[in-house]
């Protein structure tokens, strides 16, 4: 794979190309596919490589660029993985705090106990829209879910998901050591490691 040097990452999310620029440093420009396109494509896989995968070849096909796709949610054990790969989307989109209060609800008589949980994440980098061998990346954030939000920080269900390694919400944790510990943070160290920019 030849060297990287710019890259449009398939996601209209702010807070996600912020946070994917800082993790692959000056080395790599990230652009958003919102500069080529408002379209989204569906997202019609049924697990996060899948969906991933379609994302990244519709970025490549809209920017001419190589591109990175991210797709990434929670998935709560007492739940059969759900909100899965519909967690953006799992109070039919009504945003993050519709998200939160719906998952609250699912586990509202849920102990402690069983209330584990992970963010999971798969990045899909493809050099072109039909490339053959796409690079596929994921990466595991395990902890539980909290009973009620804490946190500024973050987005999604940060304010959710409790780290048990620092004993506090990921929406409780400062920017840049959710970039060291997080579901995309490990998905995107083994991504670099590919692309040898570790």
């Amino acid at each position: 794979m030849k060297a990287l040097t710019e890259l449009v990452l398939a996601s209209h999310n702010a807070g996600k190309l912020k946070e994917l620029q800082a993790m692959l440093g000056d080395a790599v420009r990230v652009r958003s596919v919102a500069e080529f396109s408002s379209h989204e494509p569906e997202e019609t896989g049924l697990s996060f490589v899948e969906n991933a995968i379609l994302k990244a070849r519709h970025a490549a096909r809209v920017s001419g660029l190589p591109a990175l796709a991210d797709d990434s949610g929670l998935a709560v054990d007492a739940l059969g993985g759900a909100p899965g790969i519909r967690s953006a989307r799992y109070a039919d989109g009504l945003g993050d705090a519709a998200n939160n209060a719906k998952l609250l609800a699912a586990l509202q008589d849920v102990p402690d106990a069983e209330r584990g949980a992970q963010f999971v994440c798969a990045l899909a980098l493809v050099q072109h829209a039909d490339d053959p061998l796409p690079i596929i990346c994921e990466g595991l954030w395990h902890g539980r879910i909290l009973h009620e939000p804490r946190g500024e920080g973050g987005f999604g269900y940060d304010p959710l998901f409790w780290v048990p390694e620092r004993e506090c919400a990921s929406a409780e944790l400062a920017s840049t050591e959710k970039n060291q510990l997080s579901h995309r943070a490990r998905a995107m160290a083994l991504l670099k490691q590919r692309l040898a920019l570790a």
